[in-house]
């Protein structure tokens, strides 16, 4: 399966030992949404990050594993978190993640000519 998914904190962040300090703009998220990119980087399954979504490529559970850790570290950073979530849930296909892309690239190509 492939989940694309954008985590968001907002609200104060709560005044509790081990929430990291802030430095950001008010208006800038960027800090908590690196915190949720290491995660699924160092989770050590496929994955992208664009300017809005994250994608991760794996089993259900690990995937929703990684995205909990993910969201768990966003909330640190405010009272409240937001979590957008797309799944594109195709048993017995791997590497689609990858594999989706070529195939529109290749599309694209065809057309051009």
């Amino acid at each position: 399966m492939i989940v694309a998914f954008s985590v968001s904190p907002s609200g104060e962040r709560p005044a509790e030992a081990g929430n990291p300090p802030s430095s950001a703009a008010a208006d800038s998220v960027h800090e908590a949404v690196a915190a949720a990119v290491k995660i699924v980087r160092e989770s050590g399954l496929p994955n992208r990050t664009s300017s809005m979504f994250t994608e991760i490529e794996g089993e259900w559970d690990e995937v929703m594993d990684v995205v909990k850790r993910a969201t768990d570290a966003v909330g640190r950073y405010g009272s409240r978190v937001s979590l957008v979530l797309k799944a594109d849930i195709r048993p017995g296909h791997t590497g689609e993640i990858e594999g989706k892309v070529e195939r529109l690239e290749r599309a694209l190509a065809q057309h051009s000519d």
